[in-house]
């Protein structure tokens, strides 16, 4: 097998694309790609001002290494979630990755307001990625906001997507189906949020980082063990070894001809919340429902 550009001998074979590549041609393919994807859903322009959430993983700080070298002003932002060693090194790696880049970074401390995702995850009757995911996403958009952002970029890959879409299909969270698409508009006080790198696999976007030489934690996070998105990946892995380019083509025949079906179920009726003003589906927003909560608990255990 050859390269398909130069001929050389290639160190990746990508067979939903049938395309074999060498190093320096995978890492140029990679970024037309990358920028191909960008145009095609519209997600941004250079005149945007983006903030790339990351987390000191591969997909993130992939994602935030190239969108600096197409030539876009994005910045980034790690909140530490205060789990142990685990969040300590992933710190570390962003703000080392941050010097690398000379890139603007913003640190926000979950521990410090809330406790960290092990005490919300013992308050509350929510699984701990549940909680997370829901501190995340309230966090990213604030930051966004209170900081002048137009755009939120986060490093989901394909294989997350695949297999996010494989689990709401399943149980037919008919809601979420109507909010899977790589570009969320900005709407009533939430920021626009992208998903640059959701065409490309788990494995290219390993393969970038490191042939980029990115030094991220490859540990997983201690609370995904028994993370159900675990489960739905393996299946579809197993899928795609019998039928390479599954995982491609389930993800975009939804987005081309199931998406548009669920759209309007998608919509959301919000207000600000009365007590951070950040959109909320009801007067006060689960976040801030959730900090009550964890502040009542550790005053109680300070007393």
């Amino acid at each position: 097998m050859k390269c398909r550009i130069c001929g050389k001998k290639p160190i990746i074979y990508m067979p939903h694309h049938r395309l074999a590549l060498c190093k320096e041609d995978f890492i140029s393919w990679f970024e037309r790609y990358t920028e191909r994807t960008i145009k095609e859903f519209k997600m941004f322009s250079k005149e945007d001002k983006i903030l790339v959430t990351v987390s000191g993983g591969k997909d993130s700080l992939a994602l935030w290494f190239v969108l600096r070298k197409l030539g876009y002003e994005a910045d980034g932002f790690y909140l530490h979630l205060g789990i142990g060693e685990y969040s300590e090194r992933s710190k570390e790696k962003v703000e080392k990755f941050a010097q690398r880049l000379k890139a603007k970074l913003i640190v926000e401390d979950l521990k410090k307001e809330m406790g960290g995702i092990p005490l919300l995850k013992d308050i509350t009757s929510r699984e701990a990625c549940s909680v997370c995911g829901l501190v995340k996403r309230y966090n990213f958009n604030k930051v966004a906001r209170d900081y002048g952002y137009t755009v939120v970029a986060t490093g989901h890959n394909l294989d997350d997507e695949a297999s996010s879409l494989l689990s709401n299909v399943i149980n037919w969270n008919i809601k979420y189906l109507g909010r899977k698409y790589p570009v969320l508009k900005e709407e009533e006080g939430f920021v626009r949020k992208v998903k640059p790198f959701c065409k490309f696999t788990e494995k290219e976007t390993a393969l970038y980082a490191l042939l980029n030489g990115i030094d991220f934690i490859e540990e997983e996070c201690p609370f995904s063990e028994d993370a159900s998105s675990i489960f739905y990946k393996e299946i579809l892995n197993r899928i795609e070894e019998k039928f390479p380019g599954t995982k491609l083509r389930f993800y975009l025949e939804y987005l081309r001809k199931v998406y548009p079906r669920f759209k309007e179920e998608g919509e959301r009726d919000l207000q600000p919340c009365k007590v951070c003003g950040q959109p909320s589906p009801s007067e006060i927003c689960p976040v801030c429902r959730l900090r009550e909560k964890a502040v009542n608990y550790l005053h109680g255990h300070e007393a």
